[in-house]
């Protein structure tokens, strides 16, 4: 077997594993199996692929854009950096910090797949090369820097390093798509004079169209403009692979694209609202809520302890527990399972529901819980919750509160409404552990604060649940 034709297999091997892993991210049980199959796919796609050039060779005839390895002192060195970086990054990154992770990360291969038709424009240029080869290569700078610039004002917004609100001014989405045409008509004029200046100017346009597209967005919607993002470097990737006549570039592109696209997709569903509003309404700029205790029309909130909540569960017969991202802000996971396994000791039936848009990426609470070591069958998602939710006698919110709220459904006036629920409402008797009455990222007070049947418990969620579970032991 010729070496060409085993690192050919190597690459279908290598493609194979992408498809493979792409299944098993579909499921919270199969997801870590699928994490370790995709990056030992794309090592070996590596690994085979600075084989196939190393030392000036290449395999059948040379593809626009393929040629041999020159710098392989620098390409190790290059790889050596990375991996001491991105290694204990990835190792040691808290779980509320996973999404600005994701931003960063997406946001490298964007600007990867940007510098790769860069240097291919440069090198091609002289061969005077089809049209469509060029535009594959200018695609590529174009959506690679879109990708690379909106994931970095992503990352900040998330990690805090700016406002998390929508930036606004007058126009700005008129002078975006002003941005966006003078952008197709510079790749139009160097397709046709093939100007290396016009490509630095298209450049830097790039760069300005992307933090220009996720500056209005807020910081809750940007997990959905992060999951854009990605599908947009995956275009990018693909692009590279035309460039360089990569099959196995163009397949992992097209898998990141296609799946990144349904992805937001399914967020924007599960927020109960469009793309377009997502991307372009400035949601969550204005804060409506009061924050306080009580209410105009009298009602109030129903206020207890620690002790109050041992002694429902410890009562209950079946308890649901709604988790959300204030569970993740105060890493109380192992306690809230060390609590569930102990009424569950007493006989009582306890399970999670979980929202599809809980925390700050899909699937974030599933992850959490998973750390914590929570029985994978226990995880049952919004729909199949809503209808058991009926029969419970306790549900137990910690950390969520749009993803909660009644207003959702009764109030045509909220800027929640038509999104789906978890219908904790339903039970006979709701605990909600909040830090404070401050309204989540709507702005808006959550109705279920009030409902009579709810017992709000002020403070750090796992400083409560650990006098919860204190409370538990000492009704043994």
């Amino acid at each position: 077997m010729s070496r060409g034709t085993l690192i050919d297999l190597i690459y279908l091997v290598s493609a194979t594993t992408f498809l493979v892993a792409l299944k098993g991210l579909g499921s919270p049980k199969h997801a870590r199996a699928g994490n370790m199959i995709a990056a030992s796919g794309m090592l070996l796609a590596v690994v085979a692929t600075f084989f196939r050039y190393v030392g000036g060779r290449t395999v059948n005839n040379v593809n626009v854009g393929s040629h041999p390895l020159h710098h392989v002192l620098l390409i190790l060195l290059g790889i050596f950096i990375g991996a001491i970086v991105a290694v204990p990054v990835a190792r040691f990154v808290k779980m509320t910090a996973m999404p600005q992770l994701v931003a960063i990360f997406n946001g490298v291969g964007g600007g990867a797949a940007c510098l790769v038709s860069i240097t291919e424009f440069i090198h091609i240029k002289s061969t005077h090369p089809a049209t469509y080869v060029t535009l594959e290569v200018l695609l590529g700078v174009l959506i690679g820097t879109v990708s690379f610039a909106g994931s970095a004002i992503a990352f900040a917004k998330l990690q805090e390093l700016m406002t998390g609100r929508p930036v606004t001014y007058p126009g700005q989405q008129v002078i975006n798509g002003i941005i966006g045409a003078v952008a197709l008509v510079l790749i139009v004029t160097i397709l046709v004079n093939g100007s290396t200046v016009l490509l630095w100017v298209l450049l830097a346009l790039a760069f300005v169209l992307g933090i220009a597209f996720v500056l209005p967005i807020g910081g809750a919607d940007v997990p959905v403009l992060i999951s854009l993002l990605n599908a947009f470097t995956g275009l990018a990737v693909a692009a590279s692979g035309f460039t360089l006549g990569s099959n196995l570039l163009i397949i992992a592109g097209t898998l990141v694209g296609a799946s990144g696209i349904l992805l937001t997709r399914m967020m924007s569903a599960a927020m109960g609202r469009s793309l377009s509003n997502v991307l372009f309404s400035a949601f969550g700029s204005n804060i409506t809520a009061s924050g306080a205790t009580e209410r105009e029309d009298g009602r109030s909130v129903r206020s207890g302890s620690a002790e109050d909540i041992a002694v429902l569960l410890s009562y209950a017969s079946r308890v649901v527990i709604i988790p959300g991202y204030g569970l993740a802000v105060a890493q109380g996971q192992h306690v809230l399972r060390e609590l569930a396994e102990m009424i569950e000791a007493k006989g009582i039936e306890v399970f999670y529901a979980i929202h599809p848009v809980a925390g700050r990426m899909p699937g974030h609470m599933n992850v959490l819980l998973a750390e914590a070591n929570v029985p994978y069958e226990q995880l049952i998602e919004m729909d199949e919750a809503n209808s058991e939710l009926q029969t419970a006698d306790v549900a137990l919110v910690v950390g969520a509160n749009d993803t909660v709220n009644p207003a959702a459904m009764d109030d045509k006036s909220s800027p929640i409404y038509g999104m789906p629920i978890i219908r904790a409402d339903l039970a006979e008797n709701v605990i909600f552990l909040k830090r404070s009455m401050r309204p989540g990222f709507a702005g808006i007070e959550n109705e279920l604060l009030y409902n009579p049947k709810t017992l709000l418990v002020f403070g750090d969620a796992k400083d409560t649940l650990t006098k919860v579970v204190a409370g538990v032991k000492a009704m043994a």
